[in-house]
C-alpha cells in the first residue's frame, strides 16, 4: 500500500505554522484592499494613463482595488489548502510513530 506521506514532521509543523500566518495576513490585507485603504495605494496596479483616459477615475481605482483584494483572498484561500495538507502530514506522521514495521 502506498503512504501519503511525503513530508517530515518538522517540515510539516512548519508548513502549519506558515500558513497560519499567510491566512491571517493575506485575509487582513484583503479586507484593507477591499475597504480602500488610502495607505495601500501604492500596491495598487494603475498608470498615469488608466487616470487620464477614463471619464470616472476613481471608479477605475476602485475596482483595481477591489481585484487586489479578491487576490489576496484568492491567495488566502491557497494557503488555507496548504495548512491542510500540512495537518495531514502532521497527523501521518503521528500515526506512522505508532505503527510497528
Amino acid at each position: 500500500m502506498p503512504s501519503l506521506l511525503f513530508c517530515g514532521p518538522k517540515m510539516a509543523a512548519c508548513g502549519i505554522v506558515i500558513s497560519i500566518w499567510g491566512v491571517i495576513m493575506l485575509a487582513m490585507l484583503g479586507i484593507f484592499f477591499s475597504a480602500k485603504s488610502a495607505v495601500l495605494i501604492e500596491d495598487v496596479p494603475f498608470t498615469e494613463e488608466d487616470i487620464r483616459n477614463d471619464k470616472t477615475p476613481p471608479q477605475n481605482i476602485y475596482n483595481l482595488y477591489n481585484q487586489v483584494g479578491i487576490n489576496c483572498f484568492i491567495a488566502a484561500a491557497i494557503y488555507v489548502v496548504v495548512g491542510a495538507v500540512s495537518l495531514c502530514q502532521v497527523r501521518l506522521n503521528k500515526r506512522q510513530e505508532y505503527m510497528v514495521t
